[in-house]
């Protein structure tokens, strides 16, 4: 299947609240795709139309210095803005969905949890839980709550990303790390962006502990779901758009996965990740959950100067399924490259087990293939479950 281009950004205002717009994506036919307590993977599978830009799958960059964005960013959106959307988005993947074939393989050699050999390192995983920082309006902070939550204080905000405080989440074992964060613990939230819908980055349970009118940003077709729950303030993108919050730019942007679900609703929500600037420039990339390719040298060229990158490193093996929707730690590390980051902090890894390699393997791994890259130590921000860091 090929990938749709970016949609052009344009200069022009966004429509008033009242106005209903129309997304540009286009409706494309279903796909056959694995139930929702399936691995949420399909198999290894080129991008097409950024590959024939580059040769291939981007290769890594030079960290890079600021510069001006290319193309220019668009303007923002009104908050809570209701939109019409196409009915799926399978026009967005960058590989096939899996088939009979694939299924197959998998029901010969599906291993996707470790054997005892690789859990025999739970009580090794780094768990630090400490206070959240102390932060002022100009001061970016992180803390890794587990697997893809973090606190982002940014711009004077209190931003939760992909938060799951739950125990269980369907389909997978209990979390092998406790969150790293009490509920209790966390100041007021001013935000939630969600990266797409798969259990382990969008759980009901935990957003049903949140006021109703918190402002929650989300993928392309997810906002119903949020709606149907009470939020009333529930902000869609597409890819490459943005919206404004307190003067923190919010900027929602492509990656290599899917959506789904049910069993019914295969890519019929956006996915991606999403890109949060200070009003003093400062800036973080929330990957969400990806494979690696062509889009983070396309998100560092629109986005430069990315001060942190927060980027997945585990659920990668076995890689003829998981390679296309999870990055490996040297994948990351490419990744953070390209994007031209100046710091990079592993996430989604050593809290649930999603799949079949060693619990500590993707540590390891991500220390090596950062020295490798001959990249500086102290910019690889790997941080036990409940640390946290300050950006200078």
């Amino acid at each position: 299947m090929t990938q749709q281009s970016e949609p052009t950004p344009t200069a022009t205002p966004a429509p008033p609240p009242s106005v209903t717009t129309t997304s540009p994506s286009t409706t494309a036919p279903s796909a056959t795709a694995p139930t929702a307590s399936a691995p949420t993977a399909p198999p290894s599978g080129p991008a097409t139309a950024d590959v024939r830009e580059t040769g291939g799958r981007a290769a890594p960059a030079a960290l890079a210095s600021p510069a001006a964005p290319f193309p220019p960013l668009a303007e923002p959106r009104p908050l809570g803005e209701r939109r019409v959307w196409p009915r799926a988005f399978h026009d967005r993947l960058t590989a096939p969905l899996p088939g009979l074939k694939a299924f197959a393989r998998f029901a010969r050699e599906g291993a996707v949890r470790p054997g005892k050999e690789g859990l025999a390192d739970i009580p090794l995983l780094p768990y630090e839980p400490g206070p959240l920082p102390r932060v002022d309006s100009r001061t970016v902070a992180v803390t890794w709550a587990g697997h893809a939550s973090w606190v982002v204080r940014i711009g004077g905000l209190t931003v939760l990303t992909d938060p799951v405080w739950s125990r269980r989440i369907v389909g997978t074992p209990a979390r092998i790390t406790p969150v790293g964060v009490a509920w209790e613990a966390l100041p007021p939230v001013d935000a939630v962006v969600i990266s797409h819908n798969h259990y382990d980055h969008l759980d009901a349970p935990t957003l049903r502990r949140l006021p109703r009118d918190t402002p929650v940003f989300v993928p392309a077709g997810l906002g119903r779901w949020f709606r149907r729950r009470r939020f009333t303030r529930v902000t869609e993108l597409d890819w490459w758009e943005a919206a404004r919050l307190d003067g923190v730019r919010i900027d929602f942007v492509p990656a290599h996965h899917w959506s789904k679900r049910t069993l019914t609703d295969t890519c019929r929500s956006l996915w991606g990740g999403w890109v949060l600037t200070a009003p003093d420039g400062q800036r973080v990339y929330f990957a969400g959950d990806t494979g690696y390719g062509h889009w983070f040298a396309r998100i560092g060229r629109r986005y430069p100067g990315i001060d942190l990158a927060l980027l997945p490193i585990g659920a990668y093996d076995p890689r003829w399924w998981l390679s296309d929707v999870h990055c490996d730690p040297e994948e990351s590390v490419r990744a953070a490259q390209d994007l031209g980051a100046r710091r990079m902090a592993p996430m989604h890894w050593g809290t649930f087990v999603l799949s079949a390699e060693p619990v500590l393997e993707p540590l390891t791994r991500v220390r090596v293939a950062w020295d490798r890259a001959g990249l500086a130590r102290e910019d690889l921000w790997d941080l036990p479950v409940g640390a946290s860091r300050v950006l200078d």
